[in-house]
């Protein structure tokens, strides 16, 4: 060949290797849409937080597809994930569709046009199976790394990690669930669980990711807190769509620098972050919660009918007022009127001397006025058993004393104590006294609580979980028949555990 030939031909490999790499190397976009802890509110609710009346709706499953689709109009690239707790809130999940509890749920997600998604704690409250079966209902990958059995493989249908490709980028998804989970999930409905700490595990993929992708996302339901250690731990991680602590961060936090982004909850804001890559890195980004405002004047569409068709089916099922109540119902740390209530009807459905109940697992506020079997459910969306057990009286005492020294969220029923503190700084006690007669430390009393309180009794009330007896009703169904027989709910008058000073 001529010698001229051979240069032309080898300026022009050179050319198109330069032409190449200029292309790779240029700028390119990509839009992350992201929600987290809907808890089951596929339709609209009212916006708590804005003064005056008639407050305006906000939230839904209609709403969100709408402004997914609209600025999937607009932006070329977008991957849309959810980051856990699609569960455990609304009736919906009582409704069994395609074999599973909730599966509704999926098929809305389905038609919504999810690209992955990473469980919550509260996935797991019916049971593993359950999870299972919505997995197999989702037409979207399940990725969670740090949750196997103990045989090491994946329970649920989920994977460690996925790669998406959008735009000429390769995206690395990694999935991950709080370490905190057997304090979160009911120990039925963890059994034969491993969770994975979630920093190793992070770190271990990410190993195998960074080589092949351009771009490290870890999807995560564990707060804002433990994403920020997170971002500080792990090294090559770009972004962080989290969830847990329903954390409204109208703009990412950047860590180490890792964003962080998290959209509240109860499905009310869509969260979008848009990423400008150069290079496997990020060189601009700029993100921002979207309110999910109800409007009236949508078209119909699949979705909308599918969703109107659940609707009618739980109105119809759980509109019927079951009683009035004549005051507010406010939920906050220590005794409320609310928390004092269900707390009672926990202790009398057992036929109990006490009771105990977490103000964590009241969910919801109600205002007075009439209440249904479906405001109830909100208030009460937990799945957990009433169950009876046996304490001493100087087993009470020791309770009573922990959670005053340990500032322990729990509600009691049955007892009434007058203490103060003690010059060693401990508890003395004034008065105690059981259904109003006066403790005895050498009698058995007993007692009354949810199996998900009594498996966490460590933690709540500082003893080890005494042998517990599981009575045929749910907490539910007891504060539901209570509230049929009292028929009016007046307020609780009186503080039941009073430091007098």
């Amino acid at each position: 060949m001529h010698n001229s030939n051979i240069k032309l031909i080898a300026f022009i490999f050179i050319f198109y290797l330069l032409e190449t790499t200029i292309l790779l190397a240029q700028p390119k976009t990509i839009t992350l849409l992201h929600t987290n802890d809907m808890h089951a509110n596929f339709i609209p609710h009212e916006a708590f937080w804005v003064k005056g009346d008639p407050k305006p709706l906000i939230g839904g499953y209609n709403e969100l597809y709408f402004i997914v689709d609209s600025l999937r109009k607009v932006k070329s690239a977008t991957i849309l994930v959810d980051n856990g707790d699609v569960m455990t809130g609304n009736p919906i999940t009582e409704y069994v569709y395609k074999g599973a509890e909730g599966g509704a749920l999926f098929e809305m997600m389905n038609r919504i046009g999810y690209s992955a998604w990473t469980p919550g704690n509260h996935d797991f409250d019916i049971s593993v199976d359950n999870l299972r079966k919505l997995t197999q209902i989702a037409k979207f990958p399940t990725i969670s790394a740090n949750v196997t059995d103990s045989s090491g493989n994946f329970p649920v249908n989920n994977r460690e990690f996925i790669i998406i490709e959008k735009n000429g980028l390769k995206i690395g998804l990694i999935g991950i669930i709080s370490s905190d989970f057997y304090n979160l999930v009911n120990k039925n409905s963890s059994a034969g669980i491993k969770i994975l700490s979630p920093i190793e595990t992070v770190k271990r993929i990410l190993d195998k990711l960074i080589p092949l992708t351009d771009l490290q996302i870890a999807l995560t339901h564990q707060g804002v807190d433990d994403d920020s250690i997170l971002a500080m731990h792990a090294t090559g991680l770009d972004v962080i769509l989290g969830g847990h602590s329903h954390t409204r961060l109208r703009n990412p936090k950047k860590i180490n620098n890792v964003l962080i982004a998290q959209a509240g909850s109860n499905c009310e804001y869509l969260g979008v972050l848009d990423l400008t890559i150069e290079n496997k890195k990020i060189t601009a980004h700029d993100g921002k919660l979207i309110p999910l405002w109800y409007n009236a004047e949508r078209p119909k569409t699949d979705l909308s009918r599918f969703i109107d068709s659940i609707k009618e089916q739980i109105d119809k099922d759980f509109s019927e007022v079951i009683g009035l109540l004549k005051t507010d119902w406010k939920r906050g740390r220590g005794e409320t009127d609310i928390g004092n209530f269900i707390t009672d009807a926990q202790r009398e459905a057992a036929n109990a001397d006490v009771g105990f109940m977490n103000p964590s697992g009241i969910r919801k506020d109600k205002s007075a006025g009439p209440i249904t079997k479906k405001d109830l459910f909100e208030i009460l969306p937990f799945r957990n058993i009433l169950v009876k057990f046996e304490l001493t009286g100087k087993q009470i005492q020791s309770i009573i004393e922990y959670t005053i020294l340990n500032k322990s969220d729990v509600l009691t029923s049955g007892i009434q104590c007058e203490w103060k503190k003690s010059k060693n700084g401990g508890i003395e006690f004034i008065l105690v006294t059981v259904n109003g007669k006066l403790l005895e430390l050498n009698k058995t009393y007993i007692g009354a609580a949810s199996d998900y309180f009594m498996g966490e009794a460590k933690r709540y009330l500082g003893i080890e979980t005494p042998n517990i007896t599981y009575l045929n009703q749910t907490v539910f169904s007891a504060v539901e028949k209570k509230i049929r027989e009292v028929k009016e709910i007046l307020p609780i008058n009186g503080k039941r555990i009073k430091n007098v000073k």
